[in-house]
């Protein structure tokens, strides 16, 4: 289990092939050899943010705190609302306006086809740098004839890393999948006294899942292994280590702890696929 103190996370600024100025708080990674590897991160963006119309190899999760995005036809992000991008599934274009800040988790999808690791990421983009230019999201390449060739930009960096070309699995679902939890209603959680949640969803034959977990101070909540949960409000501790606001905690698979209130506490779970 791992219990990550938001105040010990310093801010980033990290190379992206998006257009803006990313800054991030990395909170999570997993293991860049597992199907399953992921990373999870406070984002924040500046006003200007514009992405094209793409889509990943890998899932994605973004739930919105402050600040709005606009996916065109897709739908809108503003705070509170949360979504989820299966792997090949076409998205955006994606454009914001206002600052903003976003927790993502981005990692491995049903199809088993993995999440590279930041350091690969900016390492293939350093080199891809020298041989074309990146702009709004679009790796464009010159030829020695010189005509001139687009392609995505994080496919252009999947083949650097992987050296091969990207083959995009069939998509699950035709489009992502917006979510409002204020829609919910909170129902008991199980037997537990004192907590009730919001199921939210679950995807793919690999139960991802995502719930909000509403639990009354003084009151426990067992936690699921193979999963994320962020402290939205409140706070608590698990197995004795405190938790605060917009703190994370992992539990790998196999793993157990409890949760016990402090005030009253939501908490954010993002069950992770499972390839065991």
């Amino acid at each position: 289990m791992q219990v990550i103190d938001i105040d010990t996370i310093p801010e980033e600024r990290i190379p992206h092939v998006r257009q803006g100025v990313f800054r991030s708080r990395k909170l999570l990674t997993g293991n860049p050899a597992s199907p399953g590897n992921f990373a999870l991160q406070l984002v924040s963006l500046p006003d200007t943010y514009d992405s094209p119309r793409h889509r990943h190899n890998f899932d994605q999760v973004r739930y919105q705190i402050e600040g709005e995005f606009d996916f065109a036809s897709d739908g809108k992000m503003h705070p509170g609302s949360i979504a989820y991008f299966p792997e090949a599934t076409r998205y955006g274009p994606q454009t914001s306006r206002e600052k903003s800040l976003t927790l993502v988790l981005q990692f491995g999808g049903a199809s088993g086809s993995g999440y590279i690791s930041a350091e690969q990421y900016a390492r293939a983009m350093e080199e891809l740098s020298r041989e074309g230019t990146f702009e709004k999201g679009v790796f464009t390449r010159t030829r020695e004839d010189g005509s001139r060739v687009n392609q995505d930009a994080y496919e252009a960096v999947w083949e650097r890393v992987n050296g091969r070309r990207l083959e995009y699995p069939k998509p699950r679902y035709a489009r992502p999948v917006f979510m409002e939890p204020e829609s919910f209603d909170w129902i008991p959680a199980g037997e537990t006294p004192g907590a009730e949640r919001k199921l939210l969803g679950v995807f793919s034959e690999r139960g991802t899942r995502i719930v909000l977990y509403r639990v009354a101070a003084q009151a426990s909540l067992p936690l699921e292994d193979c999963a994320v949960y962020f402290v939205d409000n409140g706070r608590g501790a698990v197995d004795e280590h405190p938790c605060d606001r917009y703190d994370t905690i992992y539990l790998e698979p196999g793993e157990g702890a409890v949760f016990t209130a402090a005030a009253d506490t939501v908490l954010l779970q993002l069950g992770l696929p499972r390839f065991d």
